[in-house]
């Protein structure tokens, strides 16, 4: 049984998953206590939720943040500042939700899981990068890792159904299902021609601006290759990319028999959240509840590698190892926030990070240093190869 009132840490509460987390909490005020948030620029929205749930601790980026953020909830509530403060946040709780946008997130990742208790892993840059030091604190005694990817989840899901652990020889490979994202069928010569608003334009998900970005150049789905082999155990000669534009299917998994085990919703990110939240239960919401009788087309692809370049990019990567996959998470970054700022054009995205990886030098990644020093290097880089 789920314990009563467990404590939850939402930290990101003001993005996409973070507001759609709050949904979930809502609905379930008997089975769950908002202990602690985050957020960014969104001071007015932080401090509303700091008053709805009565949350005690609240994070935010800088002093200049906590000052304005001081003024708007009661002398009660505890504010912490920056990586430390996110570190401090995600051992507050029994379940954290790390919805945090890129490598920011990692303080909350490293902190939840060294305190050993749940994370509700929103967050894919933060594993990505720091895979070899996330994989020791997983190593904590009660410690787990629940993933919220839809994809990722549905990989889990799959797995439990099977009784399968990671890593485990009977299942031959990971197959993670893609939308194709807006631009899917495009020629190259098409592509050229995108805009910020055409890229923006998810045609099954409503997310946030980065990785609406990077579903609409495959790099949200390389970035998930990565994360699925680091979460899961599997190498990713055995993780492949099938578009499915529907997103019905959100993963599956192929055992050695050739039987494959899908998990099937429509798309909300709702119901990841609430599995991540309840577990072992199942929370009885049926978000993404599907209605066959009204017909449901199921229909896959191969994705054009010729034209989104960023899966074999990810694929690289993942061959180098090392500090190689904070590289592409890194320079990726840089490079989506230089198209969203408009100083950038979308064909540009994949051959700026693209730049960027030809400059690696490998290195194992010993130390959480070392990781923030190859993070800093590559986001350089990034930023020396746009234009002034």
């Amino acid at each position: 049984m789920v314990p009563s009132h467990r404590r939850v840490a939402l930290l990101g509460a003001t993005g996409s998953i973070g507001r759609q987390s709050l949904e979930v909490l809502r609905r379930e005020p008997d089975r769950f206590d908002l202990v602690a948030i985050s957020g960014g620029e969104q001071l007015a929205e932080l401090a509303a939720i700091q008053r709805e749930f009565g949350v005690s601790w609240v994070g935010v980026k800088s002093p200049a943040h906590r000052e304005r953020l001081a003024l708007l909830v009661d002398e009660s509530v505890e504010i912490l500042v920056g990586d430390e403060g996110l570190r401090q946040l995600a051992q507050s709780a029994d379940v954290v939700v790390n919805a945090v946008m890129g490598f920011a997130g990692l303080p909350v990742t490293i902190g939840a899981l060294e305190a050993g208790v749940r994370l509700a892993l929103a967050n894919k840059e933060s594993l990505i990068a720091g895979a070899p030091l996330v994989e020791r604190a997983r190593a904590t005694p009660g410690a787990e890792l629940v993933p919220v990817d839809s994809e990722h989840c549905a990989i889990y899901q799959c797995l439990v159904g099977a009784s399968a652990q990671r890593g485990r020889p009977d299942v031959r490979r990971l197959l993670l299902t893609a939308s194709g994202g807006p631009f899917r069928g495009m020629s190259s010569a098409q592509l050229q021609h995108v805009t910020r608003e055409d890229a923006l334009r998810h045609p099954t998900w409503s997310m946030g601006d980065k990785i609406t970005v990077d579903s609409s150049t495959l790099m949200n789905k390389g970035l998930e290759v990565l994360e699925a082999s680091a979460l899961f155990g599997v190498e990713v000669a055995r993780i492949d990319v099938v578009v499915h534009p529907q997103s019905v299917v959100h993963s599956m998994v192929e055992f050695v028999d050739g039987s494959i085990l899908a998990q099937l919703s429509n798309p909300d990110m709702r119901l990841p959240i609430a599995y991540s939240l309840g577990l072992p239960e199942r929370l009885d919401h049926r978000w993404g509840a599907l209605d066959f009788s009204s017909g449901v087309e199921l229909t896959f692809e191969a994705p054009d590698r010729s034209s989104f370049r960023a899966l074999d990019l990810a694929y690289e990567a993942a061959r180098l190892g090392g500090a190689a996959p904070a590289w592409l998470s890194a320079a990726n970054e840089v490079a989506v926030d230089a198209f969203l700022a408009r100083r950038i054009q979308w064909c540009d995205l994949v051959p700026l990070v693209a730049t960027v990886m030809e400059h690696y030098e490998s290195d194992e990644l010993a130390t959480l240093g070392a990781l923030y020093e190859n993070d800093a290097t590559a986001r350089r880089l990034a930023t020396g190869n746009l234009p002034h």
